[in-house]
């Protein structure tokens, strides 16, 4: 039997997936990280970004995440994401909108607290709209 870990992705606003996976790919604080079968266990935070769920099928399944954190144990990935998206559900006008919508905010902040709430949805928002544009490039 080939080793394969369970994954599982949750984020605010619910469940969003759950399976088999051969290899997991995500954004983690210190750089892209990939978990196969075994893997030592970890626990860190995730930027906003893409994760990856290799399927036992071989079927690369792509989720994005606002950020949130990860943990691994030896046979179980799970991400809990502040923000989630399939990549089914991944809408590029939606993303440019939120884009541009955090840059608005950036603009007319008034205090260094809005600017640093502004900043965060603005990386979160590019992180978003970069991966519904690598979506289309792959389709």
């Amino acid at each position: 039997m080939m080793s394969e870990l369970q994954i599982e992705i949750v984020s605010a606003e619910g469940h969003i997936h759950a399976g088999s996976a051969t290899m997991v790919f995500a954004p983690a604080e210190m750089g892209e990280v990939g978990i196969t079968p075994g893997h030592a266990p970890l626990l860190t935070r995730l930027k906003p970004g893409a994760v990856r769920v290799k399927t036992t099928s071989g079927e690369e399944l792509p989720f994005f995440v606002g950020g949130g954190l990860l943990e691994v144990q030896p046979k179980r990935v799970t991400v809990m994401a502040d923000t989630a998206l399939r990549a089914k559900d991944a809408d590029e006008a939606a993303a440019a909108a939120a884009k541009q919508a955090a840059e608005d905010a950036l603009s007319n902040a008034a205090s260094d607290i809005d600017v640093a709430r502004a900043q965060a949805e603005l990386v979160e928002a590019a992180a978003r709209l970069h991966f519904v544009q690598n979506l289309k490039k792959t389709r």
